[in-house]
């Protein structure tokens, strides 16, 4: 599988913010992302659930109960909701440990390298979310991830036991919920009924940093890469 990435947003993982790299660092950056292409192992799940909104804050997806004012804005106007966890595997960790022991600077261009890689994997598997439930005259909210905003961590647990992340994509938890590999997301994309085009529009996946994903989630303006100070 071939997963585009987005050069832009490596520039960003690493601080660069309005301004192009070096010469020298940009090719570090290109050798890195040829590096990573090498050992990436793309693996996801899915499933979808009902969504019963509880009262302000409080929403039901399948029977899981969630408190979250964040999530319950992004979920405003949804009937459904897929829950998906996603990784691009083990071997870019692995190159990431290599090169911390011989040089620094390598392993943060492999790190922000692969956390690029990571969304635009994301991106697929939610592309094929929303292709897949235009049928049934549904779209899609951006995708919203523990973590984001008020939405908790230990929600991990509850992605971890729902959609068998171990057993179907290799994805296990830590005692301190870091996934394992560590390029690893899980995210829900609400799902709503729509208009062909509010459909249309929302084949082009909004990115989880996007002015509209951005809007809902309380922790916009103090995060590095919200859209709002891109």
């Amino acid at each position: 599988m071939e997963i585009d990435v987005n050069f832009k947003e490596i520039y960003r993982y690493l601080g660069y913010r309005g301004i192009t790299p070096d010469e020298s660092t940009d090719e570090a950056i290109k050798a890195a992302v040829g590096e990573l292409r090498e050992v990436l192992l793309p693996r996801s799940v899915a499933k979808e659930y009902p969504v019963e909104h509880i009262d302000e804050g409080t929403i039901r997806v399948g029977d899981l109960v969630i408190r979250s004012l964040d999530l319950s804005r992004n979920m405003e106007g949804c009937s459904r909701a897929v829950m998906f966890a996603a990784t691009i595997g083990l071997g870019v960790d692995r190159l990431i440990k290599r090169a911390e022991v011989t040089s620094m600077m390598k392993a943060a261009v492999l790190q922000a390298a692969g956390a690029a890689f990571a969304e635009s994997y994301c991106d697929m598997v939610n592309r094929e979310i929303v292709l897949s439930t235009k049928d049934r005259g549904l779209s899609a909210k951006p995708r919203f991830s523990p973590g984001y905003g008020d939405l908790s961590l230990e929600l991990q647990r509850d992605f971890e036991e729902m959609l068998e992340m171990k057993k179907s994509c290799g994805i296990s938890l830590t005692d301190t919920l870091l996934m394992v590999p560590s390029k690893s997301v899980t995210a829900f994309v609400g799902l709503f009924e729509a208009g062909n085009e509010d459909i249309k529009e929302c084949e082009e996946v909004l990115s989880p940093h996007s002015p509209e994903s951005c809007r809902v989630c309380s922790m916009k303006d103090d995060c590095e890469f919200s859209a709002y100070h891109s």
